[in-house]
């Protein structure tokens, strides 16, 4: 009798409108609460039971859903039962909870898919409900084997056909008739291979991007995270380093002074301080390390700690520097250094006695006759080497003079045209402001270096200490 069946590509149409209802339950199980906590290997009782319960639920809409081979001149093929044959994706389901959610979903899911199949009836019954277990059960294995990662797009594509062609082995094996089975597997096993591979494929793209999607933005916040607590780190270390800092200049009598710290990134290398000397001396010190950044601000505080420790107390200068980098040599590890400008200030006798190790030589402006001296004096940098000589220069001041202290992120700071600010401006800028008071000149500078190299990212650190002699008659400043 000639056996007359739906042909393949009508049956691949068909199974491909049933796949794309799949597909919509695809997408919207990835937004599921249950099913995420399954991807976040957070999933309890509840999330399993829902998924058991969902993808078995998927598996039975895949045998309803599926094309019943008894309609037409098929029906007069023995032994078809009740149900007839159906060409189906059932599988899709159990096998994709057994990958997202391990043995036990996937076993779930399984069951319920092919107990269903096997209440419809028909003499594919026996080999068609196996099948769906065992998807469910070797999706959970591979679950196990991968350790909880879901399988890549090609992996679950493999799976798929490996799945349907066990099925096809299956009817061949157990159903009988053996021709009403070839007739049937003839049918369909290229669009019901098509159809669950093509399912699966799909099924695995929406949940690697919800995957991906779910780990780009754990990363994110990680990042997010991370980024906070770093920001917060760099304004602690900034405080911290700030309190490093005078909080203010001493008052001495016949001077006005003002200073000034700005590091170029969150904390820096520059420092100063005011260390009283004895009762009526005051060290003055401005110095820069090496580098920038949190290295820079950890060797800036050994070198500051190490200058205040040894200069206290001791009216050479030159002991003073030379002692304390006995100190920073041998901390100094890392190949840094410091280089330091330390002068210690006579308020009385309006005297200064220095040492330069290496440093950028203050400048001298003499407000009486306009001339500028630059405070150089033999030394070298500190931290190199375990003995240092340091010349030791004494220098009086007249009244009007002003010395201004400063690190190199003063001059070498540089403009959109690639030139340096340059001691030469420096020193123009100290002439025409010599009458402001210290903390306006200091202002002044700070606010010329910044509009010269507007646009550009700072260069370095930024430090200044004006030292302002001024005439003082009966205790009063000159008019």
């Amino acid at each position: 009798m000639d056996i007359s069946i739906p042909t393949s590509p009508t049956i691949l149409i068909d199974l491909m409108k049933t796949g794309s209802v799949v597909i919509v339950f695809a997408y919207l199980i990835s937004r599921a609460k249950f099913f995420t906590r399954l991807l976040d290997k957070n999933f309890n009782n509840r999330s399993r039971a829902l998924t058991i319960l969902f993808f078995g639920a998927l598996s039975v809409y895949g045998t309803y859903g599926g094309i019943n081979l008894s309609t037409g001149e098929i029906a007069h093929i023995r032994h078809l039962g009740p149900a007839g044959a159906i060409a189906n994706i059932r599988d899709l389901g159990p096998a994709i909870a057994g990958l997202v959610g391990g043995p036990i979903i996937g076993l779930g899911a399984g069951l319920i898919g092919g107990i269903h199949r096997y209440s419809v009836g028909g003499f594919l019954a026996a080999p068609c409900a196996l099948a769906t277990i065992l998807a469910g059960l070797i999706g959970g294995l591979i679950y196990s084997l991968k350790k909880g990662d879901f399988p890549r797009i090609w992996q679950v594509m493999l799976l798929a056909l490996a799945m349907e062609l066990m099925h096809i082995g299956l009817a061949l094996a157990i159903a009988k008739p053996l021709d009403d089975v070839l007739a049937v597997v003839k049918a369909v096993t290229v669009p019901m291979v098509a159809a669950n591979v093509t399912g699966a494929v799909i099924f695995a793209f929406i949940i690697r991007n919800e995957i991906n999607e779910r780990r780009t933005s754990t990363e994110r916040e990680k990042y997010r995270s991370e980024l906070e607590r770093k920001r917060f780190e760099l304004e602690m270390a900034r405080s911290i380093q700030q309190t490093l800092l005078p909080e203010s200049t001493p008052r001495l009598q016949g001077f006005d002074m003002a200073a000034l710290s700005l590091p170029a990134l969150e904390v820096g290398g520059d420092f100063y301080d005011f260390i009283p000397v004895s009762q009526d001396k005051w060290g003055l010190v401005i110095g820069d390390v090496s580098g920038k950044g949190f290295p820079a601000a950890l060797f800036m505080a050994l070198s500051k700690t190490c200058v205040r420790a040894n200069a206290m107390g001791k009216t050479s200068a030159a002991q003073a520097i030379c002692m304390a980098n006995n100190l920073i040599a041998q901390d100094a590890k890392s190949g840094m250094f410091v280089t330091l400008f330390y002068a210690i200030l006579d308020p009385r006798r309006k005297q200064l006695r220095y040492v330069n190790a290496g440093h950028n030589p203050p400048v001298l402006y003499k407000g009486q006759s306009g001339d500028v001296m630059s405070l150089g004096a033999r030394g070298i940098v500190l931290g190199v080497m375990d003995e240092v000589d340091l010349e030791e220069v004494e220098l009086d001041l007249a009244d009007n003079d002003v010395v201004v202290f400063y690190t190199d992120g003063i001059t070498e700071a540089i403009n959109d045209k690639e030139e340096m600010f340059g001691q030469e401006r420096l020193i123009t800028l100290i002439a025409q402001n010599s009458t402001l008071s210290a903390r306006e000149l200091v202002d002044k500078i700070i606010s010329a270096v910044a509009d010269f190299a507007r646009g550009q990212e700072p260069f370095d650190d930024v430090t200044l200490i004006v030292l302002k002699s001024l005439y003082v008659d009966s205790g009063k400043k000159k008019p």
